[in-house]
């Protein structure tokens, strides 16, 4: 199943008006309107006609996101990898601009959006992709990948490469099924070649 299925049909999950909005809602836009993400963005317009669901996947992202022992870098490093393998058009474009002002090389970013590996990778750059590609791609980890990733993050760093990887793929899911859009003049995700 290599084609894609993407058309150009209407977004699925628009937005909904706060006027229109249950109290729950409501409550749950507001916390993720006045919250650090200062908006309703990325999956949380689908999420929302379930607040509880919504409110619970939040707190999940805010702690991955703003509470990881991952350096800022090399999780917005994590999550590139993550956008890449599911080909997530709108998460590449809220990532990748990021990461490359968090210090991660264009390059860098430009090779994984090709579906390569990238070259001139940092030492913890080079462990992180191992570990991500080995997770997702074979869907397990090599003894020697992790043994080298334990010994260079321990476990609670190894344990945060894992849900970064994990929730930005269950994003990735809903943004791709929901067909969020790239806003215009927003960062393009490659097609990968065939």
């Amino acid at each position: 199943m290599g084609a894609s299925l993407m058309t150009t049909s209407p977004v699925r999950f628009p937005p909904i008006a706060l006027e229109r909005m249950s109290a729950e809602q409501k409550a749950a836009a507001n916390t993720l309107i006045n919250g650090p993400r200062g908006g309703i963005r990325g999956p949380f317009n689908a999420l929302l006609r379930n607040p509880v669901l919504a409110d619970r996947v939040r707190q999940l992202g805010d702690s991955i996101r703003f509470e990881n022992s991952l350096p800022a870098a090399l999780r917005e490093f994590t999550i590139l990898i993550t956008a890449r393998f599911w080909s997530a058009k709108y998460e590449w474009h809220a990532h990748s601009k990021l990461a490359v002002e968090l210090g991660i090389k264009q390059e860098t970013v430009d090779s994984i959006g090709l579906g390569e590996k990238p070259k001139n990778l940092t030492p913890d750059e080079s462990l992180i992709y191992e570990f991500c590609s080995e997770i997702l791609y074979k869907k397990d980890i090599s003894d020697s990948t992790y043994a080298k990733t334990l010994a260079r993050f321990g476990e609670l760093t190894v344990l945060d490469i894992l849900a970064t990887t994990s929730y930005f793929g269950f994003v990735s899911v809903i943004l791709n099924a929901i067909r969020q859009p790239v806003p215009e003049g927003g960062v393009q995700l490659p097609p990968l070649k065939t």
